[in-house]
Protein backbone atom coordinates (compact mmCIF):
# COMPACT_ATOMS: atom_id res chain seq x y z
CA UNK A 1 0.00 0.00 0.00
CA UNK A 2 2.67 2.13 0.95
CA UNK A 3 6.54 2.35 1.20
CA UNK A 4 6.61 5.22 4.04
CA UNK A 5 8.81 5.01 6.93
CA UNK A 6 5.95 3.25 9.32
CA UNK A 7 7.46 5.17 12.77
CA UNK A 8 7.04 8.30 10.36
CA UNK A 9 3.57 7.48 9.48
CA UNK A 10 2.08 6.89 13.18
CA UNK A 11 4.59 10.10 14.11
CA UNK A 12 6.95 7.98 16.52
CA UNK A 13 10.08 6.93 17.00
CA UNK A 14 11.82 3.70 16.48
CA UNK A 15 12.00 3.12 20.77
CA UNK A 16 8.74 3.90 20.84
CA UNK A 17 6.91 1.06 23.68
CA UNK A 18 3.63 -0.55 22.78
CA UNK A 19 1.72 1.97 25.07
CA UNK A 20 3.06 4.89 23.11
CA UNK A 21 2.58 3.12 19.64
CA UNK A 22 -1.29 1.98 20.69
CA UNK A 23 -2.00 5.69 21.39
CA UNK A 24 -0.55 7.18 18.71
CA UNK A 25 -2.42 4.83 16.25
CA UNK A 26 -5.46 5.19 18.27
CA UNK A 27 -5.41 9.05 17.26
CA UNK A 28 -4.50 8.75 13.99
CA UNK A 29 -7.41 6.34 13.70
CA UNK A 30 -10.05 8.60 15.15
CA UNK A 31 -8.82 11.64 12.75
CA UNK A 32 -9.16 9.79 9.92
CA UNK A 33 -11.81 7.50 10.59
CA UNK A 34 -14.17 6.66 7.68
CA UNK A 35 -17.33 7.15 9.90
CA UNK A 36 -15.73 10.64 10.52
CA UNK A 37 -14.77 11.49 7.19
CA UNK A 38 -17.75 9.95 4.94
CA UNK A 39 -16.69 10.43 0.91
CA UNK A 40 -12.90 11.52 1.65
CA UNK A 41 -10.76 9.22 -0.17
CA UNK A 42 -7.82 10.94 1.23
CA UNK A 43 -8.32 10.21 4.91
CA UNK A 44 -9.62 6.84 3.94
CA UNK A 45 -6.35 6.39 2.45
CA UNK A 46 -4.25 8.00 5.32
CA UNK A 47 -6.33 5.42 7.86
CA UNK A 48 -5.64 2.25 5.99
CA UNK A 49 -1.95 3.60 6.21
CA UNK A 50 -2.29 3.89 9.52
CA UNK A 51 -3.63 0.34 10.08
CA UNK A 52 -0.85 -1.27 7.95
CA UNK A 53 1.46 0.61 10.13
CA UNK A 54 0.16 -0.43 12.89
CA UNK A 55 -0.31 -3.78 12.09
CA UNK A 56 3.35 -4.18 11.05
CA UNK A 57 4.69 -2.21 14.59
CA UNK A 58 2.31 -4.47 17.15
CA UNK A 59 3.44 -7.44 16.32
CA UNK A 60 6.88 -8.21 17.85
CA UNK A 61 8.06 -10.57 15.00
CA UNK A 62 6.89 -8.22 12.32
CA UNK A 63 8.46 -5.42 13.68
CA UNK A 64 11.76 -6.81 14.40
CA UNK A 65 12.09 -8.27 10.65
CA UNK A 66 10.88 -4.58 9.66
CA UNK A 67 13.71 -2.98 11.51
CA UNK A 68 16.28 -4.69 10.21
CA UNK A 69 15.00 -5.33 6.40
CA UNK A 70 12.74 -2.54 6.01
CA UNK A 71 9.24 -2.85 3.65
CA UNK A 72 11.94 -5.34 1.48
CA UNK A 73 12.05 -7.88 4.19
CA UNK A 74 8.21 -7.66 4.62
CA UNK A 75 7.52 -8.55 0.73
CA UNK A 76 5.22 -11.34 0.61
CA UNK A 77 4.14 -11.43 4.24
CA UNK A 78 1.13 -10.91 5.82
CA UNK A 79 2.38 -7.57 6.88
CA UNK A 80 2.16 -5.99 3.62
CA UNK A 81 -1.45 -4.74 3.03
CA UNK A 82 -3.22 -4.45 6.12
CA UNK A 83 -5.60 -7.65 7.05
CA UNK A 84 -8.59 -6.72 9.74
CA UNK A 85 -9.69 -10.01 9.86
CA UNK A 86 -6.33 -10.65 10.79
CA UNK A 87 -5.30 -8.25 13.72
CA UNK A 88 -7.28 -9.20 17.22
CA UNK A 89 -5.67 -5.71 19.02
CA UNK A 90 -7.77 -3.40 16.38
CA UNK A 91 -11.20 -3.72 17.52
CA UNK A 92 -9.86 -3.47 20.83
CA UNK A 93 -8.83 -0.28 20.04
CA UNK A 94 -11.55 1.06 18.35
CA UNK A 95 -14.81 -1.21 18.99
CA UNK A 96 -15.81 1.64 22.31
CA UNK A 97 -15.32 4.37 19.67
CA UNK A 98 -17.02 3.64 16.93
CA UNK A 99 -19.37 1.13 18.33
CA UNK A 100 -18.43 -1.87 16.88
CA UNK A 101 -18.74 -4.51 19.28
CA UNK A 102 -17.88 -7.40 16.91
CA UNK A 103 -15.43 -5.58 14.41
CA UNK A 104 -13.46 -7.45 12.46
CA UNK A 105 -14.95 -10.68 13.82
CA UNK A 106 -13.47 -10.20 17.26
CA UNK A 107 -15.74 -9.97 19.24
CA UNK A 108 -15.24 -9.06 22.76
CA UNK A 109 -18.98 -9.07 23.65
CA UNK A 110 -19.59 -12.72 22.57
CA UNK A 111 -16.95 -14.45 25.00
CA UNK A 112 -18.94 -13.25 28.04
CA UNK A 113 -21.47 -15.22 29.74
CA UNK A 114 -25.08 -14.01 29.49
CA UNK A 115 -27.31 -14.45 32.68
CA UNK A 116 -30.62 -14.18 33.49
CA UNK A 117 -32.27 -10.76 33.96
CA UNK A 118 -32.30 -9.37 38.11
CA UNK A 119 -35.55 -9.24 39.63
CA UNK A 120 -36.89 -6.72 42.02
CA UNK A 121 -39.05 -7.80 45.08
CA UNK A 122 -40.82 -5.07 47.52
CA UNK A 123 -40.70 -5.81 50.86
CA UNK A 124 -42.92 -3.78 53.73
CA UNK A 125 -41.76 -4.95 57.34
CA UNK A 126 -42.59 -3.99 60.88
CA UNK A 127 -40.31 -1.36 62.79
CA UNK A 128 -39.64 -3.32 65.21
CA UNK A 129 -38.01 -6.34 62.21
CA UNK A 130 -35.95 -2.97 61.01
CA UNK A 131 -34.47 -2.54 64.35
CA UNK A 132 -33.97 -5.99 65.23
CA UNK A 133 -33.99 -8.03 62.81
CA UNK A 134 -35.91 -10.71 61.53
CA UNK A 135 -36.17 -13.95 59.30
CA UNK A 136 -39.83 -13.85 56.64
CA UNK A 137 -40.91 -15.97 54.27
CA UNK A 138 -42.11 -14.49 51.30
CA UNK A 139 -44.13 -15.74 47.91
CA UNK A 140 -42.17 -14.45 44.56
CA UNK A 141 -43.43 -14.87 41.40
CA UNK A 142 -40.70 -16.33 39.31
CA UNK A 143 -39.84 -17.74 35.83
CA UNK A 144 -38.32 -21.26 35.38
CA UNK A 145 -36.82 -23.16 32.15
CA UNK A 146 -39.64 -25.17 30.48
CA UNK A 147 -39.26 -29.57 31.82
CA UNK A 148 -40.29 -30.69 28.74
CA UNK A 149 -37.98 -27.93 26.05
CA UNK A 150 -35.42 -27.36 28.84
CA UNK A 151 -35.77 -23.55 28.05
CA UNK A 152 -35.14 -23.85 23.88
CA UNK A 153 -38.69 -23.27 23.33
CA UNK A 154 -38.98 -25.82 20.87
CA UNK A 155 -40.29 -29.67 20.64
CA UNK A 156 -37.48 -32.10 21.94
CA UNK A 157 -37.05 -33.96 19.11
CA UNK A 158 -37.24 -32.00 16.06
CA UNK A 159 -38.78 -28.25 16.99
CA UNK A 160 -35.50 -26.37 15.81
CA UNK A 161 -34.20 -25.70 12.56
CA UNK A 162 -30.93 -23.77 10.90
CA UNK A 163 -31.24 -20.04 10.75
CA UNK A 164 -31.99 -19.40 6.66
CA UNK A 165 -30.13 -15.67 7.38
CA UNK A 166 -27.01 -16.78 8.97
CA UNK A 167 -26.62 -20.38 7.96
CA UNK A 168 -26.03 -21.99 11.38
CA UNK A 169 -23.20 -19.64 12.62
CA UNK A 170 -25.31 -16.99 14.87
CA UNK A 171 -23.97 -13.71 13.23
CA UNK A 172 -23.99 -12.22 9.40
CA UNK A 173 -21.06 -9.93 8.24
CA UNK A 174 -20.99 -7.17 5.95
CA UNK A 175 -18.75 -4.18 4.38
CA UNK A 176 -18.68 -0.89 6.05
CA UNK A 177 -15.86 1.16 4.03
CA UNK A 178 -12.96 -1.68 3.97
CA UNK A 179 -14.05 -2.85 7.08
CA UNK A 180 -15.62 -6.49 7.45
CA UNK A 181 -17.90 -6.06 10.44
CA UNK A 182 -19.57 -8.90 12.14
CA UNK A 183 -23.28 -8.58 13.90
CA UNK A 184 -25.73 -10.82 15.88
CA UNK A 185 -28.37 -12.30 13.29
CA UNK A 186 -31.01 -10.87 13.80
CA UNK A 187 -33.34 -13.17 12.88
CA UNK A 188 -32.07 -16.37 15.23
CA UNK A 189 -30.91 -13.37 18.01
CA UNK A 190 -27.17 -15.36 17.74
CA UNK A 191 -28.61 -19.21 18.41
CA UNK A 192 -28.07 -20.20 14.75
CA UNK A 193 -31.49 -22.15 14.99
CA UNK A 194 -34.81 -21.03 14.76
CA UNK A 195 -38.04 -22.89 16.21
CA UNK A 196 -39.93 -24.62 13.69
CA UNK A 197 -42.39 -26.63 16.30
CA UNK A 198 -43.07 -24.76 19.43
CA UNK A 199 -43.08 -26.47 22.65
CA UNK A 200 -46.25 -27.71 23.34
CA UNK A 201 -45.93 -27.25 27.04
CA UNK A 202 -44.45 -23.43 27.07
CA UNK A 203 -46.15 -22.53 23.78
CA UNK A 204 -42.66 -21.79 22.44
CA UNK A 205 -41.29 -19.45 25.58
CA UNK A 206 -39.36 -21.54 27.06
CA UNK A 207 -40.31 -20.78 30.44
CA UNK A 208 -43.09 -21.79 33.00
CA UNK A 209 -44.53 -19.16 35.68
CA UNK A 210 -44.27 -20.55 39.31
CA UNK A 211 -44.04 -19.37 42.64
CA UNK A 212 -41.14 -20.10 45.31
CA UNK A 213 -40.88 -19.63 48.56
CA UNK A 214 -37.96 -17.48 50.24
CA UNK A 215 -36.84 -17.11 53.28
CA UNK A 216 -35.70 -13.67 53.13
CA UNK A 217 -32.99 -12.89 56.43
CA UNK A 218 -33.33 -9.06 57.67
CA UNK A 219 -30.32 -7.81 58.98
CA UNK A 220 -30.79 -5.37 62.13
CA UNK A 221 -30.55 -1.91 61.17
CA UNK A 222 -32.18 -1.83 57.82
CA UNK A 223 -34.26 1.48 56.32
CA UNK A 224 -36.71 2.41 54.02
CA UNK A 225 -35.34 1.80 50.37
CA UNK A 226 -32.43 -1.17 51.94
CA UNK A 227 -32.10 -3.82 48.94
CA UNK A 228 -31.27 -7.23 49.61
CA UNK A 229 -29.47 -9.01 46.88
CA UNK A 230 -30.45 -12.39 46.84
CA UNK A 231 -27.64 -14.78 44.46
CA UNK A 232 -29.16 -16.80 42.00
CA UNK A 233 -32.96 -16.33 42.65
CA UNK A 234 -33.77 -13.58 39.53
CA UNK A 235 -34.79 -14.77 36.12
CA UNK A 236 -33.63 -17.93 34.73
CA UNK A 237 -30.99 -17.43 32.17
CA UNK A 238 -30.38 -18.73 28.24
CA UNK A 239 -29.88 -22.73 28.66
CA UNK A 240 -26.59 -23.15 30.26
CA UNK A 241 -25.93 -19.76 31.43
CA UNK A 242 -26.85 -18.84 35.47
CA UNK A 243 -30.11 -17.18 36.50
CA UNK A 244 -29.79 -13.41 37.74
CA UNK A 245 -30.26 -12.12 41.10
CA UNK A 246 -33.32 -11.21 43.31
CA UNK A 247 -33.30 -7.36 44.74
CA UNK A 248 -35.68 -7.08 47.63
CA UNK A 249 -36.22 -3.77 48.52
CA UNK A 250 -37.64 -2.94 51.96
CA UNK A 251 -40.43 -0.78 52.92
CA UNK A 252 -40.72 -0.58 56.96
CA UNK A 253 -43.50 0.40 58.60
CA UNK A 254 -44.25 3.54 61.15
CA UNK A 255 -44.37 2.67 65.08
CA UNK A 256 -46.75 4.43 66.82
CA UNK A 257 -43.87 5.53 69.76
CA UNK A 258 -40.77 5.43 68.07
CA UNK A 259 -39.41 7.81 65.00
CA UNK A 260 -36.30 7.22 63.68
CA UNK A 261 -33.24 9.72 62.63
CA UNK A 262 -30.58 7.92 61.11
CA UNK A 263 -29.03 5.65 63.72
CA UNK A 264 -31.28 7.50 67.11
CA UNK A 265 -34.58 6.40 67.90
CA UNK A 266 -36.79 9.40 69.30
CA UNK A 267 -40.30 9.11 71.47
CA UNK A 268 -42.07 11.64 73.44
CA UNK A 269 -43.32 11.10 76.82
CA UNK A 270 -46.14 13.01 78.30
CA UNK A 271 -45.83 13.92 82.27
CA UNK A 272 -48.45 15.65 84.33
CA UNK A 273 -47.57 18.83 86.44
CA UNK A 274 -46.86 17.20 89.64
CA UNK A 275 -44.28 14.78 88.21
CA UNK A 276 -42.52 17.61 86.10
CA UNK A 277 -42.19 19.44 89.24
CA UNK A 278 -41.66 16.71 91.71
CA UNK A 279 -39.74 14.30 89.32
CA UNK A 280 -40.71 10.87 89.08
CA UNK A 281 -39.83 7.84 87.74
CA UNK A 282 -42.02 6.15 84.62
CA UNK A 283 -41.11 2.75 82.72
CA UNK A 284 -40.87 2.83 79.16
CA UNK A 285 -41.00 -0.62 76.77
CA UNK A 286 -37.89 -0.56 74.34
CA UNK A 287 -36.83 -2.23 71.71
CA UNK A 288 -34.13 -4.08 74.59
CA UNK A 289 -37.13 -4.50 76.79
CA UNK A 290 -38.62 -2.34 80.04
CA UNK A 291 -36.58 0.27 80.75
CA UNK A 292 -36.98 2.80 83.75
CA UNK A 293 -36.92 6.20 82.79
CA UNK A 294 -36.03 9.28 86.00
CA UNK A 295 -37.79 12.41 85.23
CA UNK A 296 -35.57 14.47 87.15
CA UNK A 297 -37.24 17.44 89.43
CA UNK A 298 -38.62 20.62 87.81
CA UNK A 299 -38.63 19.17 83.87
CA UNK A 300 -39.97 21.21 81.44
CA UNK A 301 -41.33 20.42 78.26
CA UNK A 302 -39.03 19.53 75.26
CA UNK A 303 -36.37 18.79 77.83
CA UNK A 304 -34.63 15.78 76.23
CA UNK A 305 -33.23 12.89 78.21
CA UNK A 306 -30.15 10.19 76.43
CA UNK A 307 -29.97 6.74 76.33
CA UNK A 308 -26.95 5.97 74.98
CA UNK A 309 -27.31 2.49 72.84
CA UNK A 310 -30.53 1.91 72.85
CA UNK A 311 -30.99 3.18 69.02
CA UNK A 312 -30.72 1.63 66.02
CA UNK A 313 -27.56 -0.81 64.92
CA UNK A 314 -25.35 0.28 62.51
CA UNK A 315 -26.34 -2.20 59.44
CA UNK A 316 -22.29 -1.70 58.52
CA UNK A 317 -21.57 -2.93 62.17
CA UNK A 318 -19.62 -0.53 64.80
CA UNK A 319 -22.37 0.00 67.61
CA UNK A 320 -25.68 1.45 68.13
CA UNK A 321 -27.55 4.74 68.15
CA UNK A 322 -29.25 6.31 71.34
CA UNK A 323 -32.68 6.49 72.32
CA UNK A 324 -33.65 9.96 72.80
CA UNK A 325 -36.62 10.84 74.78
CA UNK A 326 -38.70 14.32 74.74
CA UNK A 327 -41.01 15.32 77.53
CA UNK A 328 -44.15 16.98 77.25
CA UNK A 329 -45.77 18.64 80.53
CA UNK A 330 -48.89 18.24 80.17
CA UNK A 331 -51.74 20.71 81.79
CA UNK A 332 -55.30 19.15 82.67
CA UNK A 333 -57.75 20.95 80.75
CA UNK A 334 -60.86 19.78 83.70
CA UNK A 335 -59.96 19.96 87.21
CA UNK A 336 -62.25 18.11 89.53
CA UNK A 337 -62.98 20.38 92.85
CA UNK A 338 -60.45 18.86 95.20
CA UNK A 339 -58.01 19.43 92.34
CA UNK A 340 -58.48 23.16 91.75
CA UNK A 341 -58.70 24.03 95.39
CA UNK A 342 -54.90 21.98 95.60
CA UNK A 343 -53.79 24.60 92.52
CA UNK A 344 -55.64 27.68 93.98
CA UNK A 345 -53.38 26.76 96.98
CA UNK A 346 -50.85 26.45 95.02
CA UNK A 347 -50.94 29.46 93.36
CA UNK A 348 -50.48 31.54 96.51
CA UNK A 349 -47.56 30.06 97.63
CA UNK A 350 -45.32 29.99 94.10
CA UNK A 351 -44.39 33.40 93.01
CA UNK A 352 -46.62 35.22 89.88
CA UNK A 353 -43.28 35.22 87.82
CA UNK A 354 -45.41 36.81 84.67
CA UNK A 355 -46.52 39.72 86.21
CA UNK A 356 -44.75 42.97 85.28
CA UNK A 357 -42.03 44.43 87.12
CA UNK A 358 -43.82 47.98 88.20
CA UNK A 359 -40.43 50.27 88.75
CA UNK A 360 -38.82 48.24 85.63
CA UNK A 361 -42.26 49.40 83.24
CA UNK A 362 -42.19 52.87 84.48
CA UNK A 363 -38.32 53.37 83.93
CA UNK A 364 -38.74 52.08 80.26
CA UNK A 365 -42.29 54.34 79.69
CA UNK A 366 -39.86 57.48 80.43
CA UNK A 367 -37.27 56.28 78.48
CA UNK A 368 -39.61 56.24 75.46
CA UNK A 369 -41.42 59.54 76.18
CA UNK A 370 -38.89 61.30 77.16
Amino acid sequence: MTNRDYYEILGVDQSVDDPGLKSAYRKMALKYHPDRNPGNQEAEEKFKEAAEAYGVLSDPQKRATYDRFGHQGLQGNAGMGFDPSAFTDFSDILGDFFGFSDLFGGSRQRGRRQRGEDVRYDLTIEFEDAIKGASIDVQVPRLDHCGRCQGSGAEPKDGMTVCSICGGRGEVMFQQAFLSIRRTCHQCGGRGKIIRRPCVECKGEGYTRSQRKLRITIPPGVDNGTRLRINGEGQPGPPGTPPGDLYVVLKVKEHAIFKRHELNLHCLIPVNVAQAALGAEVDLLTFEGLQRIKIPEGAQSGQQILLRGLGVPNLNGGGKGNLVIHLEVRIPEKLSREQRKLFEQLRELLPAENEPDEKGLLDRFKEFFL
